[in-house]
């Protein structure tokens, strides 16, 4: 479907591509913009491997299906196999830290939930999660305090620091290691900050992650089958 594949530090590293689990309702602020209520333990849903596009160039998107949101969100890379995992097994495990948008259907969102019913068709479509390339750890001097953020035609519109998760990069991992087999070439992602909203065609994008990654691309809307 698309050319898509790993990269860490500019290199191209041979992992399938995975399954993509993403944790909702992870920053303060991002709850309340929402109105939705706080969670006791991480809220976890799935992405397929169809929903991978590089955010790099042109960012293609349906808008058969309404409004579509932006939500930036710390990737993670994992090289190693996880199951029922301690947080020493969870930190060797990412190979690769990154930036993905979370592009999110917000009026089929709210129907779906409003109806009792899964998410997936509102996040999980393919295109859906943008993402760059990936920086090794050893890069980073602590994961829980890593900053991030989204330009939008030149104007900063999220601001992140995984010093504000309510949930750790080591116990997201832990957690879903759970419930599912993180394999490698899987990603997770972490929740995204407040400042979430609309993207509207021709808007360019910049994901940065201070001195150390910066990503740009452009939005096209299309209609219907291309």
């Amino acid at each position: 479907m698309n050319d898509y594949s790993h990269t860490v530090n500019d290199k191209h590293v041979s992992l399938p591509l995975g399954k993509i689990i993403c944790v909702g309702r992870n920053y303060s602020e991002h709850i309340s913009e929402l109105g939705n209520s706080f969670p006791e333990s991480p809220i976890l849903f799935l992405k397929p491997s169809t929903s991978l596009v590089d955010f790099d160039g042109q960012l293609k998107i349906d808008s058969s299906f309404g409004s579509c949101h932006f939500e930036t969100e710390l990737a993670l890379l994992i090289g190693e196999e996880l199951k029922n995992c301690s947080e020493d097994e969870a930190m060797k495990a990412i190979i690769g830290i990154g930036l993905s948008l979370d592009l999110t259907y917000r009026d089929l969102q709210n129907k779906l939930k409003s109806e009792g019913l899964p998410w997936e068709k509102s996040k999980s479509f393919d295109g859906s999660c943008p993402t760059t390339n990936f920086i090794s750890p050893n890069h980073f001097t602590n994961l829980n305090d890593i900053q991030f953020n989204l330009f939008i035609n030149g104007k900063e519109r999220q601001r992140g620091d995984s010093s504000a998760m309510i949930f750790s990069i080591v116990k997201i991992l832990c957690y879903a290691s759970q419930y599912f087999s993180i394999l490698p070439g899987d990603l997770v992602l972490t929740g995204t900050p407040s400042g979430v909203g609309a993207l509207t065609s021709n808007d360019e994008l910049r994901l940065e992650i201070p001195n150390l990654l910066n990503a740009s691309a452009k939005v096209s809307f299309f209609r219907g089958k291309q």
